[in-house]
Parts: C-alpha cells; sequence; structure tokens
C-alpha cells in the first residue's frame, strides 16, 4: 500500500480517508466491531494495474458496525473491493462497496429468544 493511499468505503460519511494510518485505522475498528468467519469470493477479475474482487462475507456483529449495534448475531454480506494498483504492484486506491441494505436488514430485525 502506497503511503498516500486513498481508502474509500462508498456511502460512508466521513468520505474517502488518506493515508496508510487513516485507512488502519478503520479497519482496526471495523474489525472490533465485526468477528468474520468465513469471507468467500464469488468472482475476481484483475489486469496490470487494477483487481476487483466481489465476495460474500460471513460473520458476526459483537459490536456496533457502521454505529449500528450487532447484539453479537450473525450477519452475511456481500461486498466490492475495487483496487486501483500503482506499478510496483502496492495498492493506490481502495474502493469498498458493501451491501448496507442488507446489513440494516440483519442487525435491524427484531431478535428471537
Amino acid at each position: 500500500m502506497v503511503d498516500d493511499v486513498e481508502h474509500d468505503v462508498v456511502g460512508y460519511p466521513p468520505g474517502p480517508l488518506r493515508g496508510k494510518t487513516a485507512a488502519r485505522g478503520f479497519y482496526d475498528s471495523l474489525f472490533a466491531d465485526l468477528s468474520g468467519e468465513k469471507v468467500t469470493t464469488l468472482r475476481r477479475y484483475y489486469g496490470p494495474d487494477f483487481v476487483v474482487d466481489e465476495s460474500l462475507w460471513e460473520g458476526t456483529a459483537p459490536g456496533a458496525p457502521f454505529g449500528i449495534p450487532g447484539h453479537g448475531r450473525n450477519l452475511s454480506f456481500r461486498l466490492l473491493h475495487v483496487f486501483e494498483m500503482a506499478p510496483d504492484g502496492q495498492i493506490r486506491r481502495e474502493n469498498v462497496w458493501l451491501d448496507f441494505a442488507s446489513i440494516l436488514q440483519q442487525l435491524n430485525a427484531p431478535q428471537t429468544a
């Protein structure tokens, strides 16, 4: 990852983040709120300066991912990563698209006993 990497989670209120420290902070916070158990790649495309990866994320939400209380619920959602690569192979830009509708539906559903 280049030092001035751009990290953009589409729809995330703070908007795009810049730099390794900011990107790492986003993931540190997210991984504190989510406990991933499985990521399945559904499709992957790549070329000399890009990677596109569509995946299914599955796990639990012990924290409050994206500010939504998870209550330890099971959670699964699709995500799309689009990476722009620098000539030396490092990530120059990461664009993340999450299925927020699915996340909201699962975390806001009435809890069952």
